[in-house]
């Protein structure tokens, strides 16, 4: 099992299932010529996709097009169904800085022919994570600012108030369709700025003034 650390301790959670939301930034939505959704649209990830720490994001021969998206990550403390949104907050353990790596190409072709785009979101190292920083380090996790830089050039940067669904609404959401358990992770949508990365790139995403992680690209 995949496991992620708490900042500044020894504790370690097991990671379960990795739900994420598309186009969760307006902006977002419009980069990739597509409506603002009216209600959260959720795809998942295994737990395998996890890489921490100095591991690589490697490309898998099936791709020519990966794309970086940097996402603030909610991390589940504990197990919750059926949550309102008032309540949501005490099921949060912490907060994480992700990147959902996806590979374009896959994905489009993928939305060309209806299918689904687990191979696209899902292939080992698609979901780097940094540790987790405890619920109540972050006042606000709407008023973070998140980035994403590779090779030391801004690419994306975006406030998590530009959310379309707020971290309550996303757990009342999803809770009533999934049992949400300890471990379990929520990326929460990336912001616009996406772009393709290619062998050799070192990709750095930052929750500014909390966290960051630093992973470089390779080949399979």
């Amino acid at each position: 099992m995949k496991k992620i650390k708490f900042l500044g301790t020894s504790t370690e959670l097991g990671v379960g299932k990795i739900l994420c939301l598309g186009k969760n930034y307006a902006a977002h939505a419009k980069e990739m010529l597509s409506d603002v959704p009216t209600t959260p649209i959720v795809f998942m990830k295994p737990s395998t996709a996890i890489i921490t720490g100095s591991d690589k994001i490697i490309i898998p021969k099936i791709s020519k097009e990966v794309h970086h998206e940097v996402e603030l990550v909610v991390v589940v403390g504990k197990e919750a169904k059926n949550i309102s949104a008032k309540n949501a907050y005490d099921y949060i353990a912490g907060y994480a800085i992700g990147l959902d790596m996806t590979l374009r190409d896959v994905q489009s072709d993928a939305k060309k022919k209806g299918n689904p785009w687990t191979v696209a979101k899902g292939f080992d190292t698609s979901a780097p994570i940094s540790e987790v920083i405890p619920k109540d380090q972050i006042k606000n996790p709407h008023a973070l600012t998140i980035t994403c830089k590779v090779n030391g050039a801004l690419c994306q940067k975006s406030s998590t108030g530009k959310m379309i669904f707020t971290i309550d609404k996303i757990i009342e959401y999803i809770s009533s369709i999934f049992t949400l358990e300890e471990g379990d992770l929520i990326f929460t949508g990336t912001p616009e700025g996406v772009g393709q990365v290619v062998t050799g790139d070192l990709i750095e995403a930052e929750i500014e003034g909390y966290i960051k992680i630093s992973h470089q690209v390779i080949a399979a």
